[in-house]
């Protein structure tokens, strides 16, 4: 009976051992699947949270830019005369008036675009009204050119100086040989006198503003009195717009600038660079707008 005994008592403490194990691991079980649903809820307030800020940004609605948008689509399609969808609120009938932004932004006032800030396609007439100044333009120029080119035949000069049309006007361009300049020097020769009397003329009565640009060549040599080719490119150009002036040209119209080295004709490489590089420019500015001006060397090689 004893040992009877002592194997129930064994069997039922086996039996609560084991029943508290499974306790455990049932309540261990509870807490995982806690964790689980709460890491899915956050996730799902996560998302809600992403979904309310989109709705939020899509919303807020920049009425300025919109206007500009209807102004410039009406503009492209149809001069602004109908609207782009047929049948529907278009842009042209959409009677947004800014108070949208308002309400959503207050502060930032919705301003419809400035019909004279907005930049504007050039319209037929527009394009004609340039073509007809750049080609009066080119005229003008021409016909400069070619009184000065009679006068120096007439005065034995054929040839002196060389002309050429950019977008900046008319180039009238001297050599600055010994004939004009002495070495080092912004003193103007008797020849070079000649060539300028023969230049004045045709620029005393025209409207044009000038501009004398002075040049150096690329060879580096002593340019004692002056300390550099900056100062004898600029002297040179200073002599000859003093020479225009005392000619008749209104000094209003004339400035000088010095280039010394910078902008050569020909790289330092090519045989020409030493004489030809060595220059005087009289520029006669052209009066029209960048874009226009930008057309007379085209309109220039066709008028040839």
């Amino acid at each position: 009976m004893s040992a009877a005994a002592s194997k129930v008592g064994h069997g039922a403490k086996s039996a609560t051992s084991r029943g508290r194990r499974s306790k455990r691991g049932a309540d261990h079980g509870g807490e995982e699947g806690a964790e689980r649903w709460m890491v899915t809820y956050a996730d799902m307030l996560t998302l809600l949270l992403v979904l309310f800020i989109v709705l939020f940004s899509i919303s807020v609605v920049n009425t300025s830019k919109f206007l500009e948008l209807k102004h410039s689509l009406s503009s492209a399609f149809g001069n602004g005369e109908t609207s782009v969808l047929n049948g529907g609120n278009g842009l042209n009938q959409n009677a947004a008036d800014g108070q949208g932004q308002q309400i959503v932004l207050p502060g930032m006032p919705a301003v419809g675009p400035d019909a004279s800030t907005m930049p504007q396609a050039p319209t037929t007439m527009q394009a004609d009204k340039r073509g007809v100044a750049v080609q009066q333009e080119v005229e003008d120029f021409t016909q400069i050119k070619k009184r000065i080119n009679a006068a120096l035949r007439k005065a034995g000069m054929a040839g002196a100086v060389n002309f050429a049309i950019d977008r900046r006007g008319l180039i009238i361009t001297v050599v600055t040989n010994a004939l004009v300049f002495p070495g080092n020097s912004a003193n103007l020769l008797p020849g070079g006198k000649r060539i300028f009397d023969v230049v004045a003329p045709p620029l005393v009565t025209n409207r044009h503003s000038i501009e004398v640009d002075g040049y150096t060549n690329q060879v580096k040599v002593n340019t004692d009195p002056y300390p550099t080719g900056w100062e004898l490119s600029s002297a040179r150009a200073s002599a000859v717009v003093r020479y225009l002036a005392s000619a008749g040209v209104s000094p209003s119209r004339l400035s000088a600038v010095g280039f010394s080295d910078q902008r050569p004709l020909y790289p330092a490489s090519d045989p020409r660079a030493v004489a030809l590089n060595r220059r005087v420019e009289i520029v006669v500015l052209t009066s029209l707008p960048s874009e226009a001006a930008a057309l007379l060397p085209a309109a220039a090689a066709a008028a040839r």
